[in-house]
């Protein structure tokens, strides 16, 4: 995103001279959100799958100036859903210049920038802030304190010659740090119930507490957290007053169409190598992405949990790094992935699942088990009614052939001889430009689909793959 030059004014009296006019964080995000709607422009760019589930409730509650709570599995998209609404912000704002906690020169609420502004007057400094600075994260864990989120007394400041009484011997945490902007809370339910009640009054009241200081610090800005559902978490809850301040709750969820699936895969996987040209397929693609699917549904696996997004991304980045790693073995100009580099995203993705007890020792049968159902239900809806005769006529007289995730794509190839009907084959899986790589990437694909519909043979032994009748 292009960053426009700052406003040139840096003065209180030539701020009031440009006619600006001071808006609340919710206001700023509420007008700008409604412009976009207008403009038909994305209101989220890059979240994927939620168009008409999510997004619509998250509009809602922006547009009624609301703090909200994401409630899903792991690997929804909450946090990446909570970094996009940076982009509802002004793209500036002015700021008491040197304010730790953003103050705006109309109305300053810290003690530091009144006195400044009461001796400065019409002199007074601004700066001005861009919005990607006006966010703040905190990943809740059970060792946060209250003096992390909101703050606490600093003690070089008091060894300094201040009292204690001084307001201005107070260390802002990160909430106040974050005033005028927005500010989130991943995995709430992991802060202690202790550290929660400090959010009680940025919610309601609006305000800050600081031990026992006469401080009173109206805050602006939109909160918002993010959670796993509190049945699967065993780690704490959100406490129920807090829950109660929260002006809505939005359910995430997994991709529900498989063409969703397939988007987010081409969007967060990293398919590209410096130096090494490395393609995925397309029909491979939709491989990780049924099987991304189906271990999703699998009864061996807690259902509590989920299966992450960034199970189906890490396996496609998987095979993309075995088909390089071919390559580089076989001096391949171009690294190709093909179902012989499969095979490695099983024990690659064990830890991303969470089984049921009852199925202990079994992980990689059952997703081994699933990854192959997911290549015969590809392989049925890419290439169902086309005519395959001419490739499995090649075992017709006892012929094998041997492959494997070593194997290069010209061995292959000259070991398979002419296939009648590859053109077709080709245009069926979408491939334009043919390569001896998209060749061969696409003949092992009919290959497999052939054994899995038992209508060839295969035996593995190791990294070694053979075909036959």
């Amino acid at each position: 995103m292009s960053v426009v030059d700052a406003p040139d004014l840096t003065t209180l009296a030539q701020l009031r001279d440009s006619g600006h006019q001071q808006r609340t964080v919710k206001a700023e995000v509420r007008d700008n959100l409604l412009l976009r709607l207008a403009a038909g422009e994305p209101t989220f760019p890059g979240i994927l799958g939620y168009d008409e589930t999510v997004l619509p409730e998250v509009e809602r509650a922006l547009l009624a100036g609301h703090d909200l709570v994401l409630l899903g599995e792991r690997g929804q998209g909450k946090t990446r859903l909570i970094r996009t609404m940076i982009g509802l912000l002004d793209e500036w704002t002015p700021v008491v210049a040197g304010c730790e906690i953003n103050d705006h020169p109309y109305t300053p609420v810290c003690v530091r920038c009144q006195n400044l502004v009461a001796a400065e007057g019409d002199s007074t400094p601004v700066a001005w802030k861009h919005r990607s600075l006006r966010y703040g994260e905190k990943l809740a864990t059970p060792d946060t304190s209250v003096g992390d989120l909101i703050g606490d007394v600093d003690p070089i400041k008091v060894a300094q010659g201040r009292t204690l009484g001084d307001p201005e011997t107070v260390h802002y945490g990160l909430v106040p740090r974050t005033n005028r902007g927005i500010f989130s809370v991943n995995e709430l339910p992991d802060l202690a119930e202790r550290i929660q009640v400090a959010l009680l009054n940025v919610l309601e009241e609006r305000d800050i507490q600081v031990r026992g200081y006469t401080l009173r610090l109206p805050l602006d800005l939109l909160l918002i957290a993010s959670a796993n559902p509190e049945d699967y978490t065993n780690r704490g809850r959100i406490i129920t007053p807090l829950k109660d301040r929260f002006g809505a709750e939005v359910r995430t969820h997994y991709p529900i169409d498989l063409v969703h699936e397939l988007d987010l895969i081409r969007q967060e996987a990293q398919l590209t190598w410096p130096g090494t040209p490395v393609t995925v397929p397309e029909h491979l693609l939709e491989v990780i992405a049924r099987w991304t699917r189906l271990v999703r549904e699998a009864p061996q696996v807690d259902q509590r949990s989920g299966v992450s997004a960034r199970f189906a991304v890490a396996a496609a980045e998987t095979i993309a790094a075995s088909a390089v790693r071919r390559a580089a073995v076989n001096g391949e100009s171009e690294a190709v992935a093909r179902v012989c580099d499969l095979p490695s995203v099983v024990p690659a993705s064990r830890g991303k699942v969470e089984f049921e007890a009852a199925e202990e020792g079994r992980e990689l049968e059952v997703l081994a088990h699933l990854l192959r159902k997911a290549t015969a239900d590809t392989f049925r809806a890419l290439l169902a009614g086309l005519d395959l005769s001419g490739v499995q006529s090649r075992f017709d007289d006892g012929g094998v052939l041997e492959t494997g995730d070593l194997v290069p794509a010209a061995q292959l190839l000259a070991d398979l001889g002419s296939v009648p009907g590859l053109a077709q084959l080709l245009d069926r899986l979408g491939i334009e430009q043919e390569s001896p790589g998209m060749a061969a990437s696409a003949l092992e694909f009919a290959l497999e689909g052939l054994h899995l519909n038992r209508r060839l043979a295969k035996d593995s032994v190791g990294h070694r793959t053979v075909y036959g009748r």
